[in-house]
């Protein structure tokens, strides 16, 4: 009896056919053509705003600062995965982790902006039972 061995090869990640490595070192104007339209159109219209964004962010990396950002329609690019983000829901800064799924959508979407409503109990007066215990 002959036993197989079993190659168990760690599937590299890859977007659009292009793997990650090769997705970093493109510029931004050259990595939005693998993004979906929406996102292409807003990254060729403005590329220079996110590519400014991304240098101080690898400038804040580098100083090992925390990157915190009142920016959430910024279009999350290759040179962007693997950062930290803290991103302003209104009221605090949620902390993002870029993943390579999130790739063409934006920073305002992994923070949100609304909580669940937690309904408590009905107040006094609301129900038959409680209107008669006011007597």
């Amino acid at each position: 009896m002959v036993v197989e061995e079993v190659k168990i090869r760690s599937k590299e990640k890859k977007y659009r056919g292009m793997s990650l490595e090769e997705m970093k070192i493109l510029s931004v104007k050259d990595s939005a053509v693998y993004l979906p339209s929406r996102s292409r159109r807003s990254v060729l219209r403005h590329p220079e705003i996110i590519e400014k964004f991304v240098k101080s962010c690898e400038n804040k990396i580098s100083k090992k600062k925390r990157i915190r950002t009142h920016l959430r329609d910024i279009v999350i690019v290759p040179r962007l995965i693997g950062m930290t983000i803290g991103v302003h829901d209104g009221r605090a800064f949620q902390d993002v982790q870029i993943g390579t799924e999130m790739m063409g959508h934006r920073l305002g979407e992994f923070a949100l902006t609304r909580k669940r409503v937690a309904h408590s109990g009905a107040g006094i007066g609301a129900t038959k039972g409680s209107r008669m215990a006011k007597k």
